[in-house]
């Protein structure tokens, strides 16, 4: 039996990788998932590679890499002569990256914990937490 190409409507593949037909349109515009080809009647038609491409961004963006990491990623595999160590300094990028996305959410978290121990919870109208969001300077933590 001849393998036969799946063929999918925008709305099918939507739900089959739980993304919305609007970013799907999107991804096309950009550039990073294929424009694909189209019936009579001016409806795209989608294939297996295209739910595989589509699923592979879907889990990029699920694991935080930007569009331009995705980018590069998918330009490495269509190119079809990548190592393995250009996907790996790609990922390690991203991972320094979210490295100093956790130390600047302690930093946060510092920052708004003292902050809100200034507040008494009172009914009075003046608020610490709120004086401190009108501050110009920036508030320090200890």
């Amino acid at each position: 039996m001849p393998n036969q190409e799946k063929n999918l409507s925008i709305g099918l593949l939507s739900r089959q990788t739980d993304c919305k037909i609007e970013t799907i349109r999107y991804y096309e515009k950009i550039g990073i998932f294929p424009k694909p080809p189209r019936t009579g009647g001016g409806h795209r038609i989608y294939s297996e590679n295209h739910l595989k491409r589509l699923v592979f961004i879907r889990r990029g963006r699920e694991l935080g890499f930007s569009l331009e990491d995705i980018r590069a990623l998918l330009k490495l595999i269509d190119g079809g002569a990548y190592t393995c160590q250009q996907v790996e300094d790609i990922t390690l990028h991203h991972l320094g990256n979210i490295h100093q996305k956790i130390l600047d959410l302690k930093k946060l978290e510092k920052i708004l914990a003292e902050i809100s121990s200034k507040c008494e919870g009172g009914v009075v109208p003046d608020c610490p937490i709120l004086d401190a969001l009108f501050e110009q300077k920036k508030v320090k933590v200890k």
